[in-house]
């Protein structure tokens, strides 16, 4: 098994405290994982394995859990002295009111407990309302860039560094791609499955959605136009164009449906003179480009949004807000903040005009601050920077140890 110190590193410091740990990412992102190292740092902490209760909703050896009298009995039954006990439950979506079997958990026993979940809304008002104050969240991505060439160094002893960051863009960053030495094809359709789980499983069924037909035209549109503002305006004049008539807050539901199931993450923007969030013209990102792929194929023209989208990914594992600047009529792709930090930056194919370079540098020039700028793009050779503005080779910006 691989460590991903990333998310280890974040959940040590909260082993042993009351706070709740609530690790969140999309299916197959590798929570599952995680949890595993948890139970490998107790394990090396001197915890017993009868204090470790370990539960994964989605085996059939848990089918009786779902509900949460019956998952509250069943560790109730577990425990049975006055030790600590670390409670590691796995997609905990899957338990029916599962807030007030965590709840009581807290009030009842001397308990750590961990859980995973697959719906960004596992944290909405019902858990907020149970556990105010009293949980720290995790989120957990697929593979970033620096994750996947240690998957291939691990797994194929691959180190060919001129061809790996292409096999990233092809091949996306869920784990499980990376252990297999898979075909495209054969990889796009294991995400293919993985996508096809998500939506029914965590959009479909959770949110008891009917209209199938239209959310898959729906997701369509989304990726077709990823990196592109627009909002769920734009959708329904879309299907007008198409003579279909589409509600438009049917057409909000299904994104925030495909938000929660992290299919899709809404990106807000930024008035950079004003220093307000606009509530107009979000731009959405998917949660790894393979989807795209496995849905719609592999499509060279979209190269300028594909790599806006890596490095949106980058910056969301690095534990930035993320906003699409405005400055006046400009638009910067990225304001980035975390703490009393923030950066800038724009992402483009190639630097292969003078209009191009104007365009790129000329917008980030334009904001008056002494923030780090970045224009991030393909070329591999043009390390220029111009007054101030820096200029890196996208793998450069995906390995860097300063931002």
């Amino acid at each position: 098994m691989i460590l991903r110190p990333t998310y280890i590193n974040k959940i040590v410091p909260f082993i042993d405290k009351p706070q709740i740990k609530v690790i969140t990412g999309i299916r197959r992102s590798g929570k599952s994982v995680v949890l595993q190292l948890i139970k490998e740092e107790l394990i090396k902490r001197k915890v017993t394995e009868q204090q470790i209760i370990n539960i994964n909703f989605e085996s059939f050896n848990y089918s009786e859990l779902t509900q949460a009298r019956n998952l509250y009995e069943y560790v109730k039954n577990k425990i049975i002295d006055k030790q600590k006990y670390y409670l590691l439950l796995d997609e905990i979506q899957e338990v029916a009111m599962w807030e007030k079997a965590i709840n009581s958990f807290m009030v009842d026993f001397n308990v750590d407990i961990y859980i995973t979940g697959s719906n960004s809304h596992l944290l909405s008002s019902d858990l907020a309302t149970y556990l105010a104050g009293r949980y720290v969240e995790i989120p957990v991505y697929t593979l970033s860039y620096l994750e996947f060439l240690e998957f291939r160094n691990h797994y194929f002893n691959d180190n060919d560094s001129a061809n790996l960051f292409v096999h990233y863009l092809r091949f996306g960053g869920f784990p499980v791609i990376h252990t297999n030495n898979y075909t495209v094809e054969n990889a796009y359709k294991v995400v293919y499955d993985i996508y096809s789980s998500i939506i029914l499983r965590d959009t479909i069924q959770r949110y008891k959605i009917r209209e199938v037909e239209l959310l898959e035209r729906v997701i369509k549109y989304a990726f077709e136009n990823i990196g592109k503002t627009f909002s769920g305006k734009n959708i329904t004049d879309y299907f007008k164009s198409q003579h279909r008539k589409v509600d438009i807050n049917t057409i909000y539901n299904y994104l925030k449906a495909l938000e929660g199931a992290f299919i899709l993450f809404r990106v807000s923007r930024y008035d950079i003179k004003g220093k307000e969030i606009l509530k107009t013209q979000e731009k959405f990102y998917i949660s790894d480009v393979s989807i795209i792929y496995a849905l719609m194929g592999y499509r060279d023209r979209m190269i300028s949004e594909i790599l806006e989208n890596i490095v949106f990914l980058e910056l969301k594992r690095r534990g930035y807000n993320i906003y699409v600047g405005k400055l006046d009529n400009v638009e910067i792709d990225f304001v980035a903040e975390k703490q009393n930090e923030r950066i800038y930056v724009q992402v483009a194919y190639k630097l292969e005009s003078e209009q191009t370079i104007k365009r790129e540098f000329g917008n980030l020039l334009a904001i008056n601050d002494q923030y780090p700028k970045y224009v991030v793009t393909m070329d591999e050779f043009w390390k220029d920077s111009i007054d101030g503005v820096k200029h890196l080779y996208i793998t450069d910006f995906l390995v860097s140890n300063s931002l």
